[in-house]
């Protein structure tokens, strides 16, 4: 364990190496913090930090930088969430409240991350598998044909056309409409194919057929939309940091055009905790000098999807883990609002 002294230490260089790009020497150390102890102490500590891996001398000047290992020990024990001005706080709120639709919400929260935290923002729009129904709307558009409309708890709209195998007419629409709203508003997506199963022998022998269709076109919408979408933004940002990265900010391009390795890097929404990967904790080679900042958001307290930032590993960790949890937190009340 080290000592509250050289946690102390470590702190200092690390915020010291973000501020300044620099590497960190122990005169200054000592000028810019009050540490309380001599140069020559904070020598001692600092040879001591680096023969346990938290820091590193990059060539041959005086000054340190911190590891992967140092920056994992700064985030878990040494800093705390920055929080959120009150202007900030309005700012976001405002800037997000203006979205029509989920599209937008996550549109402008992409946007909105990317501005605050001046990294890549990712965005992991609600699964399916996580949602409840709202509402079902069943529009007649012809005799014998219908439109379904999904509506779920997160904002998201899913239409399908219906062919009935006869003329359905809108009093027996009616009727399926309130029976079918009744059963399944408020719930689950995996309790939908239980709760309407016995659905049809609620109708005429006539009306069965298409109750079914209709059944079955909205069971599939359940279960056909469940491929998981982001959106990410601010890609541009990185070419601020050209020098953090070690010969060429491609390979951390390359991944993160790949859908696949962003959600993995996001996590399991289920984890709706704050998440914080630094440098090659992220298994992919191409954003081992990268860290990723992720949380969950969603409506009523439960994570539907993760949202997070992607950046250099000398990054403001406090500023943007503050920046992510609000604009989480604000994201989350906007759908339990829609």
């Amino acid at each position: 364990m080290l000592s509250e002294r050289r946690l102390q230490v470590l702190r200092a260089i690390v915020q010291d190496y973000v501020g300044t790009e620099e590497p960190v020497g122990s005169k200054a150390l000592t000028e810019r913090h009050n540490l309380g102890v001599s140069p020559a102490t904070v020598r001692n500590d600092m040879a001591a930090l680096e023969d346990e891996g938290f820091i590193a001398q990059p060539h041959t000047s005086a000054g340190r930088i911190p590891t992967d290992k140092g920056y994992r020990l700064f985030v878990d024990k040494l800093a705390g969430v920055k929080p959120m001005s009150a202007p900030e706080r309005r700012a976001i709120q405002n800037f997000l409240e203006g979205a029509v639709d989920l599209d937008d919400v996550v549109a402008r929260t992409v946007r909105l991350l990317a501005q605050l935290t001046r990294q890549v923002a990712v965005v992991q729009y609600p699964s399916l598998t996580r949602s409840t129904v709202r509402h079902v709307e069943l529009l007649s558009l012809a005799p014998a044909r219908v439109m379904l409309v999904l509506i779920t708890d997160t904002g998201r709209v899913e239409q399908r056309m219906v062919d009935c195998p006869v003329p359905f007419g809108e009093t027996s629409l009616a009727d399926l409409r309130a029976r079918l709203n009744s059963r399944v508003a408020g719930r689950r997506f995996a309790d939908v194919p239980r709760l309407v199963e016995d659905l049809p022998e609620a109708f005429d022998a006539d009306d069965r057929g298409t109750v079914s269709t209709v059944l079955s076109t909205l069971l599939e919408t359940l279960v056909e939309e469940n491929e998981e979408r982001l959106m990410i933004g601010g890609t541009a940002n990185l070419t601020r940091f050209g020098h953090d990265f070690p010969l060429t900010i491609r390979p951390v391009l390359e991944a993160l055009e790949e859908q696949v390795v962003l959600l993995k890097l996001l996590g399991e929404a289920k984890d709706s905790g704050m998440t914080v990967r630094i440098g090659h904790e992220n298994a992919h080679e191409g954003l081992n000098s990268t860290s990723v900042v992720s949380v969950g958001y969603g409506s009523g307290g439960e994570a539907v999807a993760k949202l997070g930032v992607v950046g250099p590993t000398r990054m403001d960790y406090p500023g943007t883990m503050g920046a992510v949890r609000a604009v989480a937190r604000y994201v989350g009340q906007i759908l339990a609002e829609s």
